[in-house]
């Protein structure tokens, strides 16, 4: 598909943004990646904190001028985004790839090959006692299809729950350290990580775009944007979670597949833990990569 014309151009001449309709803070245009400057810039960075509202704020970037809002996390140890290593090169296009295809291999990766071998291979590769059958019960090696789409309810606005998301996250006690407000070009809120060459996920997958196809399935189905980013964390909002647990472990299975650090080297040991408390009824999901 034909790459969509990068605005961001125009806000070095405009830094405030009323040529395409907005009115911006103070930011500025980002091009480092790790193989040095990229060909245009890959974002708009704010140089002040995000508050609550500032998200609502530039919604009509969207509309306007096809930037998508993106919080960034820049009180992390890797610091402003310039540091990020980047990799735009490395990305595909997301809709060049499927996304059953893309969770199948890699559920046939990290779950067939790892747990095959029973209990002496999970206790090494996941540090627990847990069995292989145990980790990923209810499911076994072979993997077991994409979840049901969850219905979206008429108070169940993916963009404004987005937008309410944000607000929580820039508000005082969030986790977020620094988080700043980011616009990206992207046809669609999943496809941000590639849009940026996001390397988040480099030492499981080199291609964000592979990862964006399973984000555009979930947009589909469970009504997620990206909300945030930090040097390796993902955080996704969910309009329309599982509400029931056989739901849920359906979507563990897909989230273990997506990333199997949540669960190896998360909080709980196996994927029905995982299941009932980071799955069932929760309207963020987040994802981080070792």
């Amino acid at each position: 598909m034909a790459t969509l014309p990068n605005p961001l151009p125009k806000l070095a001449a405009d830094p405030s943004g009323r040529t395409l309709g907005l009115e911006l803070p103070a930011g500025r245009l980002i091009d480092a990646t790790h193989d040095g400057s990229w060909h245009e810039p890959l974002l708009w960075c704010a140089d002040g904190p995000a508050a609550p509202g500032a998200w609502a704020a530039l919604a009509p970037a969207r509309r306007t001028a096809g930037l998508l809002p993106v919080l960034l996390d820049v009180g992390g140890p890797q610091g402003e985004p310039e540091d990020w290593e980047l990799m735009p090169a490395e990305a595909s296009y997301p809709g060049d790839h499927d996304a059953e295809e893309v969770l199948a291999e890699f559920w046939e990766e990290y779950a067939a090959d790892e747990l095959s071998d029973g209990e002496e291979r999970a206790e090494e590769a996941f540090g627990t006692p847990a069995s292989g059958d145990e980790t990923v019960a209810p499911f076994g090696p072979a993997w077991p299809g994409l979840a049901a789409a969850a219905p979206l309810t008429t108070d169940a606005d993916p963009d404004a729950h987005a937008a309410g998301t944000a607000d929580s996250l820039t508000a005082d006690g969030s986790w977020l350290k620094e988080p700043r407000l980011a616009l990206v070009p992207a046809r669609r809120s999943a496809d941000i990580p590639a849009a940026l060459g996001w390397s988040g996920p480099l030492n499981y997958e080199s291609d964000p775009a592979r990862l964006c196809a399973v984000l555009r399935s979930w947009e589909d189905r469970f009504g997620i944007r990206v909300v945030a980013l930090t040097f390796d964390q993902l955080v996704l909002s969910v309009a329309a979670p599982p509400t029931t647990p056989a739901e849920a472990e359906a979507v563990a299975a897909e989230h273990f597949a997506f990333c199997p650090d949540n669960i190896t080297q998360g909080h709980h040991e196996t994927l029905r833990a995982y299941a009932a408390h980071a799955v069932l009824n929760q309207r963020t999901w987040s994802f981080w990569w070792d």
